[in-house]
């Protein structure tokens, strides 16, 4: 499976998808429009290797709700993710069997390098 998943209003993620050049091949979600399912996000998990891999701490809503001083399950995150969008750590691309998450410079480039 070939998948992008990220948010048309993010100059970062806009910036990167077009430093990545994906092929016609993969699919593009944008998120905020078309939300993500349990099923996608548990197959994101299953190669991620946890709900918190995927997790952004650095959303909005994360401070507004007083999220740093709670202990988070797995599954609270989980929810979280699924209540809204802006809690997917973004962009998220999908290669194959290989999971790309996040926008750091060496997540960014691992994802180029895969892509070739």
């Amino acid at each position: 499976m070939n998948k992008v998943y990220h948010l048309a209003t993010c100059d970062t993620c806009q910036r990167i998808l077009k430093e990545w050049d994906l092929p016609e091949t993969f699919e593009q979600r944008e998120i905020k429009s078309e939300g993500i399912s349990e099923s996608e996000l548990e197959q994101m998990k299953e190669l991620a290797g946890s709900y918190e891999a995927l997790f952004s701490k650095r959303a909005r809503l994360y401070k507004e709700r007083g999220l740093k001083d709670k202990n988070l399950s797995e599954d609270d995150i989980k929810q979280l993710i699924l209540e809204h969008y802006t809690f997917l750590k973004r962009p998220v691309l999908i290669n194959g069997g290989e999971i790309f998450v996040g926008n750091s410079k060496k997540v960014v480039e691992a994802a180029k390098a895969s892509l070739s």
